[in-house]
């Protein structure tokens, strides 16, 4: 599998990433045999970055990628993780965590001060049981930005000044806050949920311009937009950006699978490649479950896809008034040739 360098870092990175947040219980109970087996599966497959939060789970996704990783050369992979959050141990009462299905064991404090981020890297080191992290991210920071970008973001930096962590950035859905931090920053990498999809190209008007202008790295995270664009068809229940999915965005869905299906392409494997055709991306990060789920996004993701298809869907689709107007930036990526 492909690797590509962070932004002006060291670091490299997979095209293709292990997210953790469904390792935490996200959206449904996960089990350590059932995670063990999708990281092994991912592993297998040539995956080699990393990803996590001390969010997901309330620790138990980084305490079960620390598991898989502690048996693997150190060398051999590029590990992850953010801060924002302390986590401060609690009676769960019987009670479950809200957004993840674990037991209420702690609670979520923001902090991104700078003694809260060294306290969170610390106890996650912790959690996982490594030596190190090579990426560091600021983590949904919407709403706490000017303390994030003030306090926390100086603190990644001296982190990365004494080679605690080799690259530094930010993960969030909010592209103009992203882009406040790239033009404001010596950051090397933003990890940008769903905001630059099949369905989202909201990141072409400032983040991905200002990306490539400034030599920062961008992780296309949610790419299946919370799994609308998971399957070859959009299933009854399906969600866009964890919340049920509104009819008219099925019917996108459906569309978009008509143009993929007269080029033999599925809407994953067109999901999958379409950030990477920006040069400013350099790789997606995927959430998963389950190895049978892994090993299905491993061979989607390296499917070829028709170049025709990218200029076939933009012709196709520009008439929707859903389907945005994509810059000449947008255009000259749709038409590269395969990837």
């Amino acid at each position: 599998m492909r690797t590509h360098r962070l932004g002006r870092s060291t670091v490299e990175v997979t095209e293709l990433g292990f997210g953790g947040g469904p390792l935490g219980g996200l959206f449904e109970p996960v089990d350590d045999d059932t995670a063990a087996q999708a990281l092994a599966a991912a592993w297998d497959s040539g995956i080699r970055y990393f990803d996590t939060s001390p969010h997901y789970g309330i620790g138990h996704s980084e305490r079960r990628i620390g598991e898989l990783l502690r048996s693997k050369p150190r060398a051999e992979f590029t590990l992850s993780t953010k801060v924002g959050r302390l986590l401060v141990p609690q009676d769960p009462n019987g009670r479950m965590d809200e957004g993840f299905a674990v037991p209420a064991t702690h609670r979520r404090v923001w902090d991104f001060s700078r003694d809260g981020i060294l306290r969170s890297v610390e106890d996650s080191l912790t959690r996982m049981g490594v030596d190190r992290i090579d990426v560091l991210y600021l983590h949904d920071a919407e709403e706490h930005f000017e303390t994030a970008l003030r306090d926390g973001y100086p603190a990644l930096a001296e982190l990365r000044s004494q080679g605690v962590v080799g690259a530094v950035g930010a993960g969030m859905y909010h592209p103009g806050k992203l882009t406040r931090l790239v033009r404001e920053t010596d950051a090397d990498v933003v990890m940008l949920s769903g905001r630059y999809t099949l369905l989202d190209h909201t990141a072409l008007d400032e983040l991905l311009p200002a990306c490539a202008e400034r030599g920062v790295s961008v992780l296309a995270a949610s790419v299946f937009n919370s799994g609308l664009l998971a399957t070859d068809r959009p299933a009854e229940g399906a969600r866009f950006d964890y919340a049920p999915a509104a009819p008219e965005l099925l019917e996108r869905v459906n569309r978009i699978a008509d143009v993929c299906e007269a080029y033999g392409v599925t809407v994953p494997q067109a999901a999958m490649a379409f950030p990477l055709r920006h040069p400013a991306v350099a790789g997606i990060v995927v959430g998963m479950r389950s190895a049978q789920e892994v090993r299905r996004n491993a061979t989607a993701f390296s499917a070829r896809i028709p170049a025709r298809l990218w200029s076939d869907l933009r012709d196709r689709l520009k008439t929707w008034a859903d389907w945005q107007d994509l810059s000449a930036q947008a255009h000259g990526t749709l038409d590269q040739e395969d990837r």
